[in-house]
């Protein structure tokens, strides 16, 4: 067996190989241009950073992402033209602007999804859930019109009686008295079924005195027959005829 071998001298140019390979070591330059990180590329430097008050700024919200929440019935209904009034700014009040008269405008179903709208938090359409369902109720031959409504509008109250916002509960009980004053006796077939949620609020020293007003008035446009139920569901109701 031959052995070849290689005979290896160091030079000043570098390592010098019998063979006349040479080998030259790197220079400074080419060091650091393997060292240097890889470019990035124009789309990531010209990102801008987020910021925590972007989560905040309605313009850099997502309205396709998946944490935004999808409309509520009645804003969506409000939003396509469904509800026949606008919210009119003024300098000292608010008002309503209908754009037919309002007697004129079909009870069914534009009363039951005002009272669906009670529940809404968010502005305009709590006030013209409020308003709109107030001044339906005022016009002529509205009596005629909303009892027969009685069974699909209760459980609507009944619901906004449930809530735990403690306005949409002032508005669900403003529109119970509203609708009382309205169909008289007639809410006494349904009204056992909005007492219950009524009786746990009294235990709220901020709604008591509202509820009992409330009660009153209740009594008042129902007549006799609304005392004993009311004392079936809150036993220590005070009736204002005793």
């Amino acid at each position: 067996m031959v052995c070849a071998s290689v005979r290896v001298s160091l030079g000043s140019n570098g390592l010098r190989m019998s063979s006349g390979i040479q080998i030259k070591p790197k220079t400074a330059v080419q060091k650091n241009k393997a060292s240097s990180p890889l470019p990035r590329s124009p789309e990531s430097a010209i990102k801008p950073q987020s910021k925590p008050s972007d989560k905040l700024n309605p313009k850099t919200i997502d309205p396709f992402g998946v944490h935004s929440r999808p409309p509520s019935a009645f804003a969506a209904i409000y939003a396509k033209g469904g509800i026949p009034c606008r919210l009119v700014h003024g300098s000292v009040k608010h008002r309503l602007q209908w754009e037919c008269r309002p007697e004129t405008v079909p009870f069914d179903p534009l009363l039951v999804t005002l009272a669906e709208g009670l529940r809404e938090t968010k502005h305009p359409y709590t006030f013209v859930s409020k308003e709109g369902f107030k001044e339906l109720l005022l016009v002529e031959g509205a009596t005629e019109k909303a009892i027969p409504l009685l069974p699909r509008l209760v459980p609507v109250l009944k619901a906004t009686l449930a809530h735990s916002d403690d306005e949409v509960f002032g508005r669900g009980l403003d529109a119970l008295v509203q609708l009382s004053a309205v169909v008289g006796p007639s809410l006494n077939d349904h009204l056992k079924h909005l007492l219950t949620n009524l009786s746990r609020r009294l235990m709220d020293k901020k709604c008591r005195e509202k509820i009992n007003v409330a009660l009153q008035k209740l009594e008042q446009y129902g007549g006799k027959a609304t005392v004993a139920i009311i004392k079936s569901k809150i036993p220590t109701y005070c009736s204002v005829s005793s």
